[in-house]
């Protein structure tokens, strides 16, 4: 009988997780429940949080630490819809607000682990010349975006207003890169990879995607402080964890000097 209610509620678990569009991550045969933790971050964070998933467990033998990266936005949502998470890092405050009202995030825990900033990126191999922020407005361009619920979708939209706002790119600036959007994507990453592949002429993402081997696959333009916005990213465990004490010890460990210097290696700042 024990047995029987075992796989039913195992089924339950993969009904709710196909529901909010999580792949279930099982904890390996032989891991303590204990110290299996699931950490929901966004995409802009996989390659610095791997090393600091794969840091932490080696620093705490028998922890084990699953990732499932998306846009924040999201994750919010699967984290709305019961999805079992422990740790959740956004890439904005109202990503993480989102999770607070489902009620799962208790309000006031969640603590700023990390900075970044935006720039624009074209192909190595691009046929449209573009080596400044105006030539974004250029005719037939093709520029691809993350959607505006995205926070670095909602980011981008800030600087073309903010640069539309001034005499050097004029008040239509804004509403002629838009009309060059080819495609609005669900996370950075997908924005990285498609302008790297040449599938559009530029991108606008965060300064972090364009380091390591992203470097080479891609041209950088700068935003100007003046028209960029500062993306703060917040963390906090959820309140319903199973896991509580190891995720409060995750969470400690990205804001501990270890962490963070491991983002800053990734081009984060604090």
């Amino acid at each position: 009988m024990l047995h029987r209610s075992c796989q039913f509620v195992g089924l339950a678990m993969s009904v709710i997780l196909s529901a909010c569009g999580v792949a279930p991550t099982p904890a390996p045969a032989s891991a303590n429940l204990n110290m299996f933790a699931n950490v929901f971050a966004a995409a802009s964070l996989t390659d610095a949080f791997n090393e600091l998933g794969k840091t932490f467990e080696a620093a705490n033998p028998g922890a084990k630490i699953a990732f499932n990266y998306a846009g924040s936005q999201q994750l919010a949502q699967q984290i709305g819809q019961g999805a079992p998470a422990d740790v959740f890092a956004s890439a904005n405050a109202a990503q993480m607000e989102a999770a607070i009202k489902t009620g799962r995030v208790v309000s006031g825990t969640a603590q700023t682990f990390a900075r970044n900033r935006l720039v624009v990126i074209t192909p190595k191999t691009g046929l449209n010349p573009i080596t400044q922020l105006k030539d974004l407005a250029k005719p037939a361009l093709k520029v691809v975006l993350a959607d505006k619920a995205v926070p670095v979708g909602g980011y981008a939209l800030d600087f073309l207003r903010k640069a539309s706002a001034t005499p050097d790119f004029g008040a239509a600036y804004s509403q002629t890169v838009l009309a060059n959007v080819v495609s609005y994507e669900q996370d950075v990453k997908a924005v990285l990879s498609k302008v790297a592949l040449g599938e559009a002429d530029a991108g606008i993402v965060y300064a972090t995607d364009v380091l390591g081997d992203s470097a080479s696959k891609v041209n950088r333009i700068d935003i100007p402080d003046a028209l960029n916005t500062v993306a703060v990213y917040p963390i906090a465990a959820l309140n319903d964890s199973k896991n509580a004490a190891l995720a409060q010890k995750f969470v400690a460990f990205v804001l501990a000097p270890e962490g963070q210097q491991i983002l800053a290696k990734y081009g984060f700042t604090r």
